[in-house]
């Protein structure tokens, strides 16, 4: 066999006919250097119109206070935890697609990682809105860190979970900002490079002076692994301290070993969820299929079929422990959640979060492009009802049945969720307007051994075992931006 970089039988990372780097550029950069078009139009004007909508109810709550809310004597965490803990867990699937991905070299990633990191940052932002609209007084958000001297005697309470989410997510954006545009700079030196006018001067600020030096890429690619190395713990270990603002009580429901673990696989589950949600709609709409092919698509399902199933054992588990413990009113808890008041949202989760997963099992619904995104959208709400179960439903029927009571949202809540949502959206079209949504950089270092074009020379070249290139010809059936006709001559 001729010597190559990679085995004949590995799928292509990009496909296409005579794809060079100047046309990944122009292909990448097409929405950044040219006019919006109609769908970005119609896309950023319903997702400012939701953006609105949050501010309204921000707004709302700050000026009236968190009693607009649905909240009551029992039941003072609600909507607001749930979408905090949502939001989170949609941040994971960034870290994880960078970092991880990376350290442990999965060149597939060079296509996905950038909107994933971008969505990390939009969704920390989204959650952190929520602790400060929570506090009721937004304005002593300050004082949840650590102040100089000269405030006096203002250190915070080290022992509140509360506090370790405030230095987790604070962490975790940090890293993840710094991560994000560390791997921006060669991509924004290109556009500063094509760039004009006023356009130049702000990409050339932008870019730090990026000069494309051997020097410089051995300085870019170090600083990339240790942001890596420090990134990789932080997957673990942000959504774990979100889980300790519930298992360090003494709650039923709440108080279980089991949550650390639970909480990081169904924050990755819905982070790639949210991926797909965005990026099979991003493909089609920019043209990008020859660079997120079918092969990412069908490796993010399988990561979703694996985080599913143990967020499925995880909820098994739970009711086992209960089951195990004989504490009466953990198990009331738990019996609580599936026939109580709140049945229909515990079985939603079970639905959408345990059972649809496993429909990915079929090859042919997991390279279903519609199926996916229709099923991301699903995970996601699956996932929004599990925070919903775990804090409503532990809260609203406590030791004294005089004191039960159910949990009604307003309008004002349903309004920030919404909203939030909108805000996202609003961030991330804006993001894929004015910088790269796919690491032009990274994905060139794949085109001279991981493309079609390339594998197709080694098939031309006639140096592959029979058994190999029919292997390697059967696997390009399920892209839908190759030419299979192309390979009947060869």
């Amino acid at each position: 066999m001729a010597s190559h970089g990679e085995s004949i039988i590995r799928e292509p990372l990009i496909t296409g006919k005579n794809i060079t780097y100047a046309q990944i550029t122009n292909d990448v950069l097409l929405p950044v250097e040219n006019k919006p078009t109609k769908a970005w139009w119609i896309g950023f004007t319903v997702a400012s119109l939701g953006a609105l909508l949050w501010v309204v109810a921000v707004s709302y709550t700050f000026w009236f206070g968190i009693g607009a809310w649905g909240l009551n004597k029992t039941v003072g965490w609600a909507w607001d935890i749930t979408g905090f803990v949502w939001w989170v867990g949609i941040g994971h699937a960034g870290t994880l697609i960078s970092a991880v991905l990376l350290l442990f070299r999965q060149n597939w990633r060079n296509s996905i990682n950038r909107s994933a990191e971008a969505m990390t940052i939009f969704a920390v932002i989204c959650a952190a809105t929520y602790i400060v609209a929570h506090m009721g007084r937004p304005w002593m958000a300050v004082y949840s860190l650590p102040l100089p001297n000269q405030y006096g005697s203002l250190w915070v309470n080290f022992n509140s979970p509360l506090i370790w989410d405030v230095f987790a997510i604070s962490t975790y954006f940090s890293v993840s900002l710094v991560f994000w545009y560390t791997g921006l700079l060669p991509d924004i030196a290109t556009i500063r490079d094509r760039a004009v006018g006023l356009r130049r001067r702000i990409y050339s600020v932008l870019s730090f002076g990026w000069t494309g030096s051997v020097k410089t890429w051995q300085r870019f690619e170090t600083v990339s692994l240790i942001l890596a190395g420090i990134s990789t713990p932080l997957v673990l270990s942000v959504h774990t301290i979100v889980s300790m603002d519930f298992a360090t009580s003494l709650e039923p429901g709440w108080h279980t070993t089991i949550f650390p673990p639970y909480f990081v696989a169904g924050a990755i589950f819905s982070g790639f969820a949210m991926v797909q949600t965005l990026l099979l709609v991003a493909r089609k709409v920019l043209g990008l299929e020859n660079y997120i092919t079918m092969f990412h698509i069908e490796s993010m399902n399988k990561i979703i079929i694996l985080t599913g199933s143990i967020v499925g054992v995880a909820y098994i588990t739970e009711f086992f422990i209960a089951w195990y413990s004989g504490v009466e009113y953990e198990q009331y808890a738990f019996i609580n959640r599936a026939t109580g008041p709140y049945w229909w949202a515990y079985w939603s989760m079970m639905s959408c979060n345990v059972i649809s997963p496993q429909l990915f099992w079929f090859r042919k619904l997991r390279l279903s492009i519609p199926f996916s995104w229709f099923l991301s959208i699903i995970v996601n709400i699956g996932m929004w009802f599990e925070r919903f179960v775990i804090i409503v439903t532990s809260l609203h029927r406590d030791y004294i049945p005089s004191s039960w009571a159910m949990f009604y949202p307003t309008w004002v809540e349903v309004s920030i969720f919404i909203g939030s949502i909108g805000v996202f959206f609003t961030l991330f079209l804006l993001f894929i307007r004015v910088l790269p949504s796919v690491a032009m950089a990274e994905v060139k270092l794949l085109l001279k051994g991981s493309s079609e074009q390339a594998k197709k020379k080694v098939l031309a070249g006639g140096h592959v075992e029979p058994e190999q290139a029919a292997f390697y010809k059967e696997a390009l059936e399920k892209f839908d931006s190759v030419e299979l006709a192309d390979y009947e001559k060869i």
